[in-house]
């Protein structure tokens, strides 16, 4: 977690203080106004994808109680840091055939601003949903100080997206790594008449994984990987090879070669990348979720409004599939 962090939070900090997001939130105000919200959860969206529990703290500069808990139900329909290696292995492997030239990498590029722009839009959609059912009211007015464009002071900006973010992230994290890698072992070294229970719960879940364009050893892994997005991919590998620790790959050739060995297509990839995008948020995020809100019921909303939009995603993609 810590380089892709370590990289975005400072960039991010940076922006702001040059005085560049204030004008994003006022630009994007319009069509956060159209779902009825506040041009300020903007903001919060795009910290989101550096860390969606950084995201849901972000949500307190915005005043109004019903918008602000509407921003932090939605921030995790953008991708964080942690969805986006496997999401750009996926796509560099089973759509731009790994190419290195500048064609492929555009075309890869291409494809993961799409899914971007798709967290987005949903962001939006699942706003107004939001704000024509349970949590009903109009936009509140709109009042932000655009300050003048600045230097930036970068000794400060370090140090403040490294304690104010980084650190903080990370100190939430730790709180549930160690009893989150005890499970994963004893996962994968318990076993029942020498079979580890990973790949008993992986074909117990199959027959369900299957109707999502997956198969039970991913869908296994992304609940194992509650802990941490980083971890989904690792841990498929780990259940295909039944292996008792965490296994990543050397390059994307053998891990495309694995995963092609293990009944892979185009449709799984795509099903992957739209289940990565959109399912419960991590262990860091609820537990930052259930401490903005302080209640059970928004927490556990935050994590069935994701994961219900990802199994109709997947279940209507593999039924086009099949169907075609």
């Amino acid at each position: 977690m810590l380089p892709p962090m370590a990289i975005f939070f400072p960039l991010f900090t940076l922006l702001e203080d040059v005085g560049y997001l204030p004008r994003v939130a006022f630009n994007l105000d319009h069509a956060f106004c159209k779902a009825r919200t506040c041009g300020k959860q903007a903001l919060t969206m795009c910290m989101g994808f550096g860390c969606n529990a950084a995201g849901v703290i972000g949500c307190r500069i915005i005043d109004s109680p019903r918008e602000r808990l509407i921003a932090i139900l939605t921030n995790s329909f953008v991708p964080c840091n942690g969805r986006f290696p496997a999401m750009i292995s996926l796509l560099a492997i089973f759509f731009t055939g790994m190419n290195i030239n500048k064609y492929g990498t555009a075309f890869s590029a291409l494809l993961l601003t799409f899914i971007i722009v798709i967290g987005i839009f949903t962001t939006l959609l699942v706003s107004r949903l939001l704000s024509a059912t349970i949590l009903k009211g109009t936009p509140s007015s709109f009042a932000l100080e655009l300050p003048p464009y600045r230097c930036p002071q970068v000794g400060q900006v370090i140090i403040r997206s490294v304690f104010d973010r980084t650190l903080f992230v990370l100190g939430r994290a730790v709180i549930v790594a160690i009893p989150a890698g005890l499970i994963i072992w004893l996962m994968g070294n318990v076993s029942f008449s020498e079979t580890p229970l990973l790949t008993l719960c992986a074909e117990a879940l199959d027959p369900f994984a299957r109707c999502l364009g997956l198969d039970g050893v991913v869908l296994f892994a992304f609940i194992l990987g509650f802990p941490a997005n980083e971890i989904v991919l690792p841990l498929t590998l780990m259940g295909y090879l039944s292996v008792g620790t965490l296994v990543e790959t050397s390059s994307l050739s053998d891990l495309a070669a694995l995963l092609i060995a293990n009944g892979w297509t185009a449709k799984t990839a795509l099903c992957f990348i739209l289940f990565s995008l959109f399912h419960w948020p991590c262990s860091t995020t609820c537990l930052t979720i259930h401490k903005e809100t302080g209640s059970l019921k928004w927490t556990l909303l935050s994590i069935v409004l994701p994961t219900i939009l990802g199994i109709l995603c997947c279940g209507i993609v593999n039924f086009v599939s099949i169907f075609l």
